[in-house]
């Protein structure tokens, strides 16, 4: 494996691990409606402590879905498309993937279907 594609799969992992939790999604859903927000802002949005809504902007910030601006005390978090576009990507060519082999399987069972049938003896009684 190359070292891009190396790097490209730990991106994916990573993604795929924020994207694990729950309370990580729906801050993802705040931040993509509102814009951006702060850690104050979207706690006031859900059952969790302003503190463990920084841990999962952590998270997600660390896997590269959202990033935080400094604007004079506060810190604006924003959501980074880049992270979730490579996983889309990569969940395309999966299903892509997946897509042929399948279709590939459908073919040799309808080729098979169709040999047996060709060397059946009629059966017809009488």
């Amino acid at each position: 494996m190359t070292a891009e594609r190396t790097g490209a799969a730990e991106a994916v992992d990573s993604v795929l691990g924020a994207l694990a939790d729950p309370t990580r999604r729906q801050l993802l859903d705040l931040l993509a409606a509102q814009g951006e927000a702060t850690a104050t802002t979207l706690a006031e949005r859900l059952p969790v402590s302003r503190q463990a809504v920084v841990k999962h902007l952590a998270v997600l910030d660390a896997a590269g879905l959202v990033s935080g601006s400094r604007v004079g005390r506060e810190v604006r978090y924003a959501v980074r498309p880049a992270a979730l576009d490579t996983t889309a990507r990569w969940m395309a060519s999966l299903a892509a993937d997946w897509d042929r082999r399948l279709a590939n399987i459908k073919r040799v069972a309808e080729a098979a279907e169709r040999d047996s049938g060709s060397t059946q003896p009629d059966q017809k009684g009488g």
